[in-house]
């Protein structure tokens, strides 16, 4: 399939091709395929060779080859992830197979009622292509090897990884039902290229600092119990991030896909800090050291917007949509995406 991402409204398309070449255009609901020896799309009109045309985009998306996609968790991640699945799903291929929230109530009004699955545990029922959880690393623990026994799996808490049993169950199941853990790059910039330096064998050491105001983190124990708008800067932990996933599991998912893509250091190589920093009311800085042989470094700062009280910074969830749509399918491994 060869995919034009076009945003004009009003064109007609012709390209030489072969008869069985497929060309989708996303920008319009009204996209018709041809095989023909010259093959022309016309958006928002009508096709120029009708006898010939296979479907529209929209029958497309109501084809057996639609992705069924399950939520797991209706935070501000979920209820994003949802929104987008109803409203521009169908022209992608997406259906929104069920959303589960530990508090059902929080569901109602904003997805549809045959939408809202109860009981988390009857999750199969749903047959699912790709289940999503954006909810909490306790999930992933107790269901992350029933999801993938049944379905790809998009797990958007990764800090749960950080348990080196559960790591291996979950590469386990991946392997053994031949479906792919999906581990998505979130706020990590350059995650594919250091997954590359990692699998040719020339990474030597990764850093990643992660600061934000204080209102942003949500750690465990009382670390931060006592800030003042007047502190500024402080640093709260360095360390492995093996050892900073227990510490702030809903902070730290970034330096968790860091891990899985420096698969060679893992979670106990992969280092990292958490800074707290009362300057930052505007945005999250995520910084990521990378090291290779013979003098090689990378030194990448991401400015990422975020409201004070933000865990998730403005620029993720849009991070997060892209890697949904590419979970297609990668064999029974695990993908950063």
């Amino acid at each position: 399939m060869i995919n034009y991402g076009l945003s004009e409204s009003n064109f007609v398309l012709c390209l030489p091709t072969f008869p069985g070449v497929v060309v989708r255009l996303y920008a319009s609901p009204y996209v018709y395929v041809c095989v023909c020896v010259g093959l022309c799309v016309q958006v928002a009109g009508e096709c120029s060779f009708p006898s010939m045309c296979l479907l529209s985009a929209q029958d497309m998306a109501t084809s057996s080859s639609s992705q069924r996609i399950g939520v797991v968790g209706y935070g501000h991640l979920g209820q994003y992830l949802v929104e987008r699945i109803l409203k521009d799903g169908a022209a992608l291929g997406l259906t929104l197979a069920f959303v589960w929230n530990r508090n059902s109530d929080k569901l109602k009004g904003f997805v549809p009622d045959e939408l809202i699955l109860g009981d988390l545990s009857s999750f199969a029922d749903r047959r699912c292509d790709v289940i999503v959880e954006v909810c909490h690393p306790q999930i992933v623990k107790e269901f992350g090897f029933q999801f993938l026994s049944q379905s790809h799996f998009m797990v958007g808490s990764p800090s749960a990884l950080s348990d080196p049993d559960l790591n291996q169950k979950l590469h386990q199941a991946a392997q053994q039902y031949g479906r792919t853990l999906y581990v998505p790059s979130g706020a990590l910039w350059g995650g594919q290229d250091i997954q590359r330096l990692n699998d040719s064998g020339a990474l030597k050491a990764l850093f990643i600092r992660m600061s934000k105001h204080p209102s942003c983190f949500r750690l465990t124990g009382d670390v931060l119990s006592d800030w003042t708008e007047e502190e500024g800067r402080r640093v709260l932990f360095r360390g492995s991030v093996a050892e900073l996933c227990p510490l702030a599991p809903n902070n730290v998912n970034t330096m968790a896909a860091a891990a899985v893509a420096a698969g060679t250091l893992g979670f106990t190589g992969v280092q990292g800090e958490i800074v707290s920093d009362t300057a930052l009311s505007d945005y999250h800085v995520v910084e990521v050291e990378v090291t290779g042989p013979s003098g090689f470094s990378v030194h990448t700062v991401r400015r990422n917007p975020a409201k004070l009280g933000a865990v998730t910074g403005s620029a993720t969830y849009n991070s997060f949509w892209n890697s949904l749509l590419v979970c297609k399918g990668h064999g029974g491994r695990v993908y950063l995406c």
